[in-house]
């Protein structure tokens, strides 16, 4: 897989700046923001896109997406603040399960656009701390129903039992109490039953479905509401990434469903975060060794599933490309596994991948390195020292 001028160049220089083998991670912003336009002009117009930053919160990332974006999406009460600290000028929405009192209280006192309430007890909270703080919460009761068609992917967080959202049972017991409490204001429902999508076609007809129940609840509910969160799940194919989800023909479907549904006057959110950030982060690791161990190569590289913990978190082998040094080649035309420095045996970033030539000195970068990676890493295992940030901004 090529690289782009700007990071290569960004890489080449790091090498010449560090004595030390070098471990890094890398961010191409301009590609980030490219990307990000490109999104945000083929969706349709009543459609508002949010980044959930749990994705990547990294401060440039969040501060390049800002002038693009309608909003972040927090879920926890630390990156709500880490949002607000960062991008104080930014509509704010708040998710999660388990949020404590003091995190629901800091939201009203920032102001958030909606809170995503995930049960009748968190609903309950909110109700009592907004009366006790005299203010009105903006809630989206997140639902966890059995819809008629729902596709499947990797990672299905609805439709069965889940730590997520309301049932049908919680739903009703949440209605009453809206009715009932004056200090909580229903703006609209959040569905979100997967992530992973690579199937367009499925996809829209798991926002279909979404519509259908929507509109159902809507008027068997006596409910005016003027947002449907759609969440996000479009994914990334991280072993051909020209076959990830197509956002484009995607927007052209989701456009015909607005059509089709008479959903003009309604505000559909998404909340995106994989889909966005991934592309434009490179993980950089140098061989520090490479060795045979009972017929099979390996090359060890600085750093590991500490730093760089999605090859472990998706259970695949991770992309990556070669960049070489000087040193004359160990492996050529051989299979390598990829490890790093811990002690343990899962710490590896890609097993028996063909190389057409690797030496001790080399960098192995691996791609698509943006979203759920150094931020969901176990960082401080083995102590070892953290990699450098770097950011392309020409």
């Amino acid at each position: 897989m090529s690289l782009p001028a700007a990071v290569v160049r960004r890489i080449e220089r790091l090498r010449t700046e560090h004595d030390a083998p070098l471990c890094a991670y890398v961010y191409d912003l301009p590609a980030l923001e490219r990307h990000i336009q490109a999104m945000r002009q083929a969706l349709p117009a009543n459609c508002e896109l949010f980044y959930a930053a749990k994705a990547n919160p990294e401060a440039a990332v969040l501060k390049t997406l800002a002038p693009w974006v309608d909003g972040f999406e927090a879920a926890s009460g630390g990156e709500l603040s880490w949002l607000y600290e960062q991008c104080p000028d930014q509509p704010l929405i708040f998710g999660g399960p388990g949020k404590l009192d003091r995190e629901l209280d800091i939201a009203l006192q920032y102001g958030v656009s909606a809170f995503h309430v995930e049960s009748v007890t968190e609903l309950r909270s909110l109700a009592r701390i907004a009366r006790e703080r005299g203010t009105q919460a903006p809630v989206m009761l997140r639902l966890n129903l059995k819809l008629a068609q729902a596709p499947q992917s990797r990672l299905v967080m609805g439709g069965k039992p889940t730590p997520f959202g309301l049932d049908e049972e919680g739903l009703a017991h949440a209605l009453q109490l809206l009715r009932d409490e004056p200090s909580l204001k229903l703006q609209g429902l959040h569905f979100h039953l997967l992530s992973h999508q690579l199937d367009v076609d499925a996809h829209l007809e798991l926002i279909r479905s979404y519509i259908l129940t929507f509109r159902q609840l809507c008027a068997e509910h006596d409910l005016h509401l003027s947002v449907l969160n759609v969440g996000g799940g479009m994914g990334i194919n991280y072993q051909d990434v020209t076959q990830s989800f197509d956002w484009g023909r995607f927007c052209e479907g989701l456009n015909g469903l607005i059509d089709k549904y008479r959903m003009g006057a309604t505000r559909i959110r998404f909340e995106i975060g994989r889909f966005i950030s991934a592309a434009c982060g490179y993980y950089v690791m140098q061989v520090l060794d490479i060795k045979s161990s009972h017929g099979e190569f390996f090359a060890i590289g600085r750093g590991g599933t500490h730093h760089f913990r999605t090859p472990a978190a998706q259970g695949h082998d991770h992309p990556f490309t070669v960049m070489r040094g000087t040193q004359p080649a160990q492996i050529i035309d051989a299979s390598v596994t990829l490890v790093g420095q811990l002690c343990t045996p899962k710490d590896v970033l890609a097993t028996q991948q063909p190389v057409e030539q690797l030496a001790i000195g080399d960098l192995l970068v691996f791609t698509l390195a943006g979203a759920y990676a150094w931020n969901i890493s176990h960082q401080h295992f083995l102590m070892h020292e953290p990699p450098l940030k770097v950011f392309t901004e020409d």
